[in-house]
């Protein structure tokens, strides 16, 4: 294997996955914007290496993206400048920044000679409401939200390059991520957010009336999952990934609520019309022709990432 480049390696799955790699002696490159504290960051346990190159630019950038990819064999796509929440209420902005310049880096892979690319797509929004539960990987894909579209479109385009240039792609639709190094002080990620609030003695916002069930999956698991699609050679394009199981916003709240000890204040507001009611993955597949499983429980990441969040950011601020 040649160099592997990480887009968007300074975030969440980024930083873990570049980990990862270089664990497997991996020679790396991390692509990603400027951010002194991010960089700063990244380089504590990754910059002591010389498998490890950092290169730094606009996603958007030809000469940028270019210059990330020389050289390169194997790329993750991890960048995405919208979440679900925000994707509907600028849907141009999600076209141009995401499809256009998924598109644009498509044309450079296979001019710079990338052999295969691995896209992080969502398994929580391109099935849109479901029809039968589990979901697999032959539902129909109906997205209520322009994230969800936008990432549906990426997965065709990466077929369409294949078809027309030979671009070898795999594509895991990831399900609700949780996990040590992300945000807490976002409008993204339910566990992240909660956790962050109950431990900080803050009211939890609750988007309806609780019942909303998804599928929550530990970083570690989707880190394995990353990694073992990485060396997979088989058919199958595309690949869910999740726990197999769900757990309402209510469930989490008392997982929560178990793990501190105590009750925790919550307010509910009026329900979201991105949300649909219920996701759990059927993975299935993935256990089949990629040998993976998840293998941490939902209290034992909860409880791990809890403590990162008591031993790094609150201690960091004091508290």
């Amino acid at each position: 294997m040649g160099r592997v480049l990480v887009l968007g390696g300074k975030g969440f799955v980024g930083s873990h996955l570049i980990d990862a790699l270089l664990n497997s002696r991996a020679s790396v490159r991390c692509f990603d914007r400027p951010d002194p504290a991010k960089t700063a960051e990244i380089l504590k346990w990754s910059g002591l290496t010389r498998d490890f190159e950092l290169c730094e630019g606009d996603f958007l950038n030809e000469g940028d993206l270019k210059n990330a990819l020389n050289g390169c064999d194997v790329c993750f796509h991890l960048i995405s400048t919208t979440i679900p929440s925000s994707s509907n209420a600028d849907p141009v902005f999600d076209i141009q920044t995401n499809l256009a310049g998924t598109v644009r880096f498509l044309e450079l892979a296979v001019e710079t000679g990338v052999k295969k690319i691995i896209f992080m797509s969502s398994g929580g929004t391109v099935y849109g409401i479901p029809k039968i539960i589990p979901i697999n990987e032959e539902h129909p894909t109906e997205p209520i939200c322009s994230y969800g579209i936008t990432k549906l479109a990426i997965e065709k385009y990466l077929n369409l390059f294949h078809h027309l240039y030979g671009l070898d792609y795999r594509v895991l639709r990831v399900s609700n991520l949780y996990g040590e190094r992300q945000r807490i002080r976002s409008s993204q990620g339910a566990v992240a957010v909660f956790l962050g609030k109950a431990i900080r003695n803050e009211t939890i916002e609750i988007w309806g009336n609780g019942s909303v069930v998804r599928d929550y999956i530990y970083i570690g698991d989707v880190i394995d999952a990353l990694m073992k699609v990485m060396n997979y050679e088989g058919e199958t394009r595309i690949f869910n990934i999740g726990s197999g199981e769900g757990k309402s916003l209510n469930d989490v709240i008392s997982a929560i609520e178990a793990l501190l000890g105590r009750k925790v204040s919550k307010k509910f507001l009026a329900p979201r019309k991105f949300d649909v009611p219920v996701n759990i993955l059927s993975i299935e597949l993935a256990k089949r022709e990629l040998g993976w499983e998840p293998k941490v429980g939902f209290e034992e990441g909860l409880r791990r990432f809890a403590n990162w969040m008591l031993e790094s950011v609150f201690l960091e601020e004091g508290q």
